[in-house]
């Protein structure tokens, strides 16, 4: 049995609350925002990103609503235990903090493999999620090939010179290589190399094809027109094996529409909400 304790609350070098929970002896790191009764939305990032991946939508989405996010382990202010990382773990650890903050029927908005988490997080608790949004991710995600060449290109050199192929992947030409990109690729280069090697692991050896194909509640899929990590193709052939589900592309995107296109992400995500009776 997992041993859970309370959280610590700190503040960040802006005045705000930082919240940390303790997993084992891990502590991950998740902020709290809007209404603390409201119906909860909760928010799980891409690889090399941490939580501030959503900060341009948040003042976008209706008001009333209990907004968690969180950094999976290896990124942002989580800690960050020794590599590789199975998608079980991922999908745990974000299964405790729910449980930590007696959140039940959330919708939940995941990115890349935030969006394996969801859907595996869906499979295994559905008590925890009434309603998904499934943005720029698919059930398998390129070859265990593909991510292996990649893990062993970061051991031996870090991060940094992976960096620019991977910025070509999250942004469209429009933004590839202006001052806005800057900042991402810098976050990215400051992720730790166990915490990203951890999770590409961790999508590595992850196909949901047959147990995404069982669920059944309300999905929205996004995907953007210049993603080539999750190409739009890929993304809705995940959505078609959910009946019901919706998809969108959003146009002149990379992988990270929320940050290529706040307005148009806010704007879907706020009438998915709304549609679903989450407020």
């Amino acid at each position: 049995l997992h041993k859970f304790e309370t959280t610590i609350a700190t503040l960040d070098q802006r005045g705000r609350a930082m919240q940390v929970f303790e997993k084992n002896g891990m502590h991950i790191h998740y902020r709290e925002d809007g209404d603390p009764n409201g119906a909860p939305l909760v928010f799980s990032n891409s690889l090399g990103t941490d939580m501030r991946l959503w900060d341009q939508i948040m003042p976008l989405l209706p008001q009333g609503l209990r907004i968690i996010r969180y950094d999976m382990r290896g990124h942002g202010l989580t800690d960050c235990p020794d590599a590789p990382y199975s998608m079980g773990a991922l999908i745990s650890d974000i299964e405790a903090l729910l449980d930590h903050l007696e959140v039940r029927n959330s919708l939940f908005v995941g990115l890349s493999i935030g969006g394996m988490i969801a859907q595996g997080l869906a499979t295994k608790r559905l008590d925890l999620i009434r309603a998904m949004v499934l943005s720029n991710t698919a059930a398998k995600i390129a070859t265990p090939a593909i991510w292996q060449d990649r893990i062993d290109s970061i051991r031996a050199g870090g991060i940094g010179p992976v960096s620019v192929a991977t910025m070509s992947r999250w942004f469209s030409p429009q933004m590839y290589s202006t001052a806005a990109m800057s900042p991402w690729q810098n976050m990215l280069c400051a992720t730790r190399p166990d915490g990203y090697i951890g999770c590409a692991h961790a999508i590595s050896g992850t196909d949901f094809m047959t147990t995404t194909s069982a669920l059944r509640l309300p999905v929205m899929g996004i995907a953007g027109d210049h993603d080539s990590s999750t190409p739009p193709d890929l993304v809705r052939e995940t959505l078609d094996l959910i009946p019901g589900s919706s998809f969108h592309i959003i146009r002149g995107a990379g992988h990270l529409p929320c940050v290529e296109q706040p307005a148009e992400f806010a704007h879907l995500l706020s009438d998915f909400i709304r549609a679903t009776g989450h407020i």
